[in-house]
């Protein structure tokens, strides 16, 4: 192969480039890598020359990504990702190692936090995890995710997608709004109701029932949070649609009732996204493989 088009040659700038990226200056990348802002800058200048490209548009206080920029940083994050698969297929599953970063639904991650730390971190010292507990869909490329749990549908079709099964969901509000509002009995009666409103994106996401029938009511009190709407419910604001898996504690407790138990919710799809290709690093398959029985052993002891 000619030296000068070989791209192992740039591979001396790459992690210099990669954590520019990632941390959005080469200040806070240089910390990451124990040196100074200076040889991280000469390392991406130096691959930036070698690329003939820019890769970064620099100002005094910002460091953005060109469209140049932006196209090679998602081709070669999966080539990264492979060099480290290419260590773990030598590796035992006790020797895991290496840093995971998960974004995770809150209410999922609430449930599986206990788990994480109890069973699969003692049994998988070698791995330190990072994990985001928010509902926002993140880039999982853009932003550096090595995996992400979603509950719902997925869009990204560029993306490995793994089934977890199904949540069921659940219609709730405290005892003590029931009593002084009343229960709805009708989809009339459920829509004149006040209800606290979930929200991903910014948009509305509708109450719909197994018979297809759909509800899109007002909410007095929005979020984007199944936690926040669990609180709210609880404290009696209005009626919630929630994973039943979060709040089964409240219902055996008479803090939460099911509201119309006799017009059921479909389930909701549970998937594990990544962007590694065929072969996942050691350490994201254990913990994919983690939390499919987690949720296996939810879907089997329903309260």
């Amino acid at each position: 192969m000619d030296k000068m088009n070989n791209p192992l040659e740039n591979a001396a700038g790459l992690s210099a480039f990669i954590d520019a990226v990632e941390t959005g200056s080469f200040s806070a990348a240089a910390r990451k890598a124990g040196a100074t802002p200076s040889s991280v800058s000469k390392s991406v200048a130096r691959l930036e020359a070698r690329l003939g490209v820019q890769l970064f548009a620099r100002s005094t206080r910002t460091l953005t990504l060109t469209p140049e920029g932006a196209a090679y940083f998602e081709r070669v994050m999966p080539l990264l990702r492979a060099l480290g698969e290419a260590q773990d297929v030598v590796q035992t599953a006790a020797a895991a190692t290496g840093r995971l970063r998960v974004s995770m639904p809150t209410d999922l991650g609430r449930l599986l936090l206990d788990p994480l730390t109890r069973v699969f971190m003692p049994r998988h010292p070698g791995v330190k995890l990072e994990l985001d507990m928010s509902d926002r869909h993140v880039d999982l490329i853009r932003e550096g995710y090595d995996l992400a749990l979603r509950a719902g549908q997925v869009e990204e079709s560029d993306l490995v997608v793994r089934s977890l099964g199904a949540a069921p969901l659940a219609l709730v509000a405290s005892p003590e709004h029931l009593d002084r509002h009343g229960r709805p009995k009708t989809l009339a009666e459920l829509a004149a109701a006040r209800h606290v409103g979930y929200r991903l994106g910014g948009r509305p996401f509708p109450i719909r029932f197994a018979d297809g029938a759909t509800l899109s009511p007002e909410g007095v009190l929005d979020s984007d949070s199944g936690f926040a709407l669990r609180a709210a419910a609880v404290n009696g604001v209005g009626v919630a649609q929630l994973l039943r898996w979060t709040v089964d504690e409240d219902i055996r407790a008479g803090r939460l009732e099911v509201v119309m138990p006799n017009a059921p919710l479909p389930v909701v799809p549970l998937r594990i996204l990544h962007a590694f290709g065929r072969f996942q690093p050691l350490r994201a398959r254990l913990f994919s493989d983690f939390v499919a029985e987690q949720l296996a052993a939810m879907a089997r002891n329903p309260s």
